[in-house]
């Protein structure tokens, strides 16, 4: 029987703070009436500020998934050509989800160890005289590898291409968590979800919409009903939903909101990249191999690990959760049983990471994986040293 608390180190669902759970513990209210309008006029505008637009950003019920499909459904005609790029596992599943709706792809195979490369979709968009390509779509933090896309410069590719195509971006695990910035990087649909970055429980999927998304939105010819952007956008005006929203989620929403703007964007994906940098350092100090290959594409999210020739990623995260009532994420399809993920997003700092990284560190030892120890110390000393200009409230409580 485990004691204590659980650490949850995958890197989405992320672990959801008190203040959001409390939040949320709220009677269910007329969902038409004045008071619920305020509670949608008011996530609906503080969503634009966590992607950084003044466009429309929608809130569907619905995971992901559903968002990654109502980007295509608003945009997309059957036969038309988009542009992805193969970084990982989810870039996969939206590229199958795209081939579903009769939607070609040119899918530009990658090694999994690192992001979309701009100079290979400028010379694709160059070559495309016709311009037959309606939709570039990029993964931004590609979840199950631990590599970050680099959108902005993605962005600045498709322009020196002098090339209509959409710019499609899945946001899922970095909303919240990384520098994202749908307005300057003129991004046409960024497609997010409540877990992650928003440290809520599954249930909300978002779609932040250019006028030139919408534009598209209104002469395509793909089917679409429950994820229609129209049908979101004419009730929302007023802070309303055209069917049942997932009113305590929007609580919950409201709530995480809040926290992100109080402690400052810019703090929170500081404090990201910090706590990222002294996990790297102790994967590094262990002897291990981070699966992302390009330092500039480093997940701020989530460090994916390789495991040494003979040992199992599933086995050792087993260990994990059997002796310190630790999850960690699983290598999914082409890296199952290769890599194990840990997750650092959302409500994370320094004395939850070093709580993480001595776990990870004693199940290597229990699990008989070739490591140095003393890892946990290198990430400690990384920590010391960056938290004094710190000014994030999650760091102050640490240290108090």
């Amino acid at each position: 029987m485990h004691q204590g608390r659980h650490f949850l180190q995958i890197p989405g669902p992320s672990p959801v703070p008190e203040r959001v759970l409390r939040a949320m513990d709220m009677p269910v209210i007329d969902h038409r009436s004045a008071e619920f309008a305020e509670l949608g006029r008011t996530v609906l505008e503080g969503s634009q500020k966590i992607f950084q637009t003044k466009a429309p950003v929608v809130i569907f019920p619905s995971s992901g998934t559903g968002a990654w499909e109502a980007a295509i459904v608003n945009t997309l005609s059957p036969g038309d050509k988009v542009l992805m790029v193969e970084t990982g596992h989810f870039a996969t599943l939206w590229r199958q989800m795209a081939g579903r709706f009769g939607i070609e792809v040119d899918f530009v195979p990658g090694d999994w160890r690192r992001g979309a490369d701009p100079a290979v979709i400028e010379a694709r968009l160059t070559d495309d005289t016709a311009h037959a390509i309606k939709a570039v779509m990029v993964v931004h933090n590609e979840t199950s590898t631990g590599a970050t896309s680099r959108i902005a410069e993605i962005r600045a590719a498709i322009d020196r291409a002098s090339h209509p195509a959409l710019l499609m971006v899945d946001t899922i695990s970095s909303l919240g968590s990384v520098d994202y910035r749908h307005d300057e990087w003129k991004v046409d649909v960024s497609v997010s979800c409540s877990q992650k970055g928003f440290m809520l429980p599954p249930g909300l999927g978002f779609n932040a919409i250019s006028d030139k998304a919408r534009a598209a939105s209104k002469t395509n010819r793909m089917p679409r009903s429950y994820f229609d952007w129209e049908e979101m956008l004419k009730p929302n005006a007023k802070g309303f939903f055209p069917y049942t929203p997932a009113t305590n989620l929007l609580y919950g929403l409201r709530e995480a909101i809040a926290m992100l703007l109080e402690e400052g964007l810019d703090n929170v994906f500081a404090r990201h990249q910090r706590l990222a940098a002294a996990t790297r350092a102790a994967v590094n100090h262990w002897g291990l191999e981070i699966l992302c290959q390009e330092p500039a594409e480093f997940s701020p999210v989530l460090t994916a690990v390789l495991m040494p020739p003979g040992h199992d990623a599933d086995q050792f995260r087993k260990v994990v959760l059997d002796n310190y009532n630790m999850s960690l994420g699983s290598g999914l399809s082409k890296v199952a049983g290769k890599v194990f993920r840990i997750g650092h997003l959302g409500e994370c700092n320094a004395l939850t990471l070093l709580g993480a990284l001595t776990g990870v560190e004693m199940g290597l030892s229990v699990a008989g994986v070739p490591h140095r120890s003393g890892g946990v110390d290198v990430a400690m000393k990384l920590l010391e040293q960056r938290l004094p200009g710190n000014a994030s409230p999650h760091l102050k409580v640490v240290g108090t």
